[in-house]
């Protein structure tokens, strides 16, 4: 997976902090999590930008970190924000935002020609081996997709 990440990092990120503290990689790094040290990098790196927001009212109970980034999507107008509980979805449409789930970002490279079919196969399985947890029927329309996709590039 870290070779996918070395790929897309043409793409850029906000990533929101509350206190200073970027939660993702102190915690992350506390359990010994591997991403933690890949998103301390991109960090570092200056493809993930930290920024400080303030929350939105939401009427739905969501863990802070979603509150923290539908909040820095509407200070930024940012439209599209990547959320993958059903909650923070709909939450996410409650603001007027069009939520995205992870499996997009990988399908975003493939259309961008950051990696091949093969390598969002591969990136797609070590997200699910690694806990990524997806309905069968999300991988099956994801692995779809992405044959779609690199059809389009073919022709």
């Amino acid at each position: 997976m870290l070779k996918a990440y070395d790929r897309i990092q043409r793409q850029s990120a906000h990533i929101s902090r509350k206190n200073g503290k970027v939660e993702v990689v102190g915690r992350g790094k506390a359990l010994r999590k591997q991403d933690s040290y890949v998103i301390e990098k991109v960090i570092k790196n200056g493809w993930i930008k930290v920024l400080k927001t303030e929350p939105v009212e939401i009427p739905i109970k969501l863990h802070p970190g979603e509150v923290a980034v539908l909040s820095l999507a509407k200070k930024l107008e940012v439209k599209k924000v990547l959320v993958d509980e059903k909650p923070a979805r709909f939450a996410a449409k409650l603001l007027n935002l069009k939520p995205r789930g992870t499996v997009f970002v990988p399908l975003k490279a493939l259309k961008e020609g950051l990696m091949d079919l093969d390598e969002f196969i591969d990136t797609l399985s070590k997200m699910i081996r690694q806990g990524f947890r997806l309905k069968e029927e999300i991988v099956v329309e994801a692995i779809k997709e992405a044959k779609r996709i690199a059809g389009q590039k073919k022709n």
